[in-house]
């Protein structure tokens, strides 16, 4: 069944988030081989390298909105750009990541197109007589439902990051080199944005990291994430941490991962130091490889993990690290 699929190629800084290119690949699976894939950019002074990467790895066409107003993010405005290409399209569906973004704008524009959506996709799942069933998780990973949506009205879903493939580039006989100017209205705004201050540990986005080190109440202080922020630079990683940990003081709340934080889902979880409550794991717990270091060999946190340390983290966490080094100045 063929179907024209539109996704929102969200950006951040400036930089073509990577959760876009994986509801890029799903729009592709979804399209099938007849139908078509749309993207739309939303920049202020243009954005040539991400239209080129989209247009590289399978979008038939992307469109373009350029206006002084998408310098920040306000959600009337983006609202307004994707609901304009929403009426141009027509798409059957449309796909965006479930970020802080994507969560909020969905709703939005499910209730002024009249559309269903379903949101935090982790799966999507085709059969052969061309149904779709969509897969999230529930009670914090603790169950999967698979939804699918009634005819006759647009799909929107919100896919979770590092779950989905991103897609592939084409060769370059098979890429599309169409590229279209979206023209929007600018709504009166509700919300104007005078600065954005962003309080983090690095360059590396945390929802989107293949590799999270995290620390927990076991650190004991802000210093106890220096070991920490050190492991995750020799992996190339980005830094977390539980409640408790942002709780005490120890890190600024911007780290924080679980059920009132962010959702992670990486390659690799070194959990150091965490207990492993409920509220924890509701954010990290469908990781790849999970990795738990801690002194109290009845840590809720071993009930999940694929390899368990009993040990203090100032021990073993420097050995990781040297070791990691080691091996890479070797090889």
């Amino acid at each position: 069944m063929s179907r024209t699929v539109l996704i929102y190629a969200e950006r951040r800084d400036g930089v073509l988030r990577r959760v876009a290119l994986e509801a890029l690949g799903a729009a592709r699976r979804l399209a099938g081989n007849d139908g078509a894939v749309h993207a739309i950019v939303a920049c202020s002074g243009g954005a040539a390298d991400d239209v080129d990467a989209l247009l590289a790895r399978g979008a038939d066409v992307v469109h373009v909105a350029d206006n002084p107003a998408l310098q920040s993010y306000t959600p009337e405005v983006y609202a307004a750009v994707l609901g304009a290409a929403m009426t141009a399209i027509s798409p059957d569906a449309l796909l965006l990541g479930h970020t802080a973004a994507g969560r909020e704008l969905a709703p939005r524009l499910a209730a002024a197109h009249g559309a269903g959506h379903i949101a935090d996709v982790t799966e999507i799942e085709l059969s052969g007589d061309g149904t779709v069933a969509f897969v999230r998780p529930l009670y914090a990973g603790k169950a999967f439902e698979r939804r699918s949506f009634e005819p006759g009205h647009p799909w929107i879903v919100t896919v979770r990051p590092n779950n989905l493939p991103p897609a592939e580039p084409l060769d370059a006989g098979g890429r599309s080199d169409t590229v279209t100017e979206l023209a929007f209205s600018v709504p009166p705004l509700v919300t104007a944005v005078r600065g954005v201050v962003r309080r983090t540990a690095g360059g590396i986005d945390l929802a989107e990291a293949d590799i999270v080190v995290s620390g927990g109440r076991g650190v004991r202080s802000a210093a106890g994430f220096e070991p920490l922020q050190a492991l995750a630079a020799a992996l190339g990683g980005a830094v977390g941490a539980s409640r408790a940990a942002c709780d005490a003081g120890y890190c600024d709340y911007a780290l924080q991962i679980g059920q009132t934080g962010k959702v992670v889902t990486p390659q690799l979880y070194i959990a150091c130091g965490i207990s492993g409550a409920i509220q924890h794991l509701a954010g990290m717990s469908q990781s790849r490889t999970i990795v738990a270091i801690n002194k109290d060999p009845d840590a809720p946190i071993f009930s999940i993990a694929d390899y368990s340390i009993v040990g203090d983290l100032f021990e073993v966490v420097p050995l990781f690290t040297a070791e990691i080094l080691r091996t890479r100045s070797a090889g």
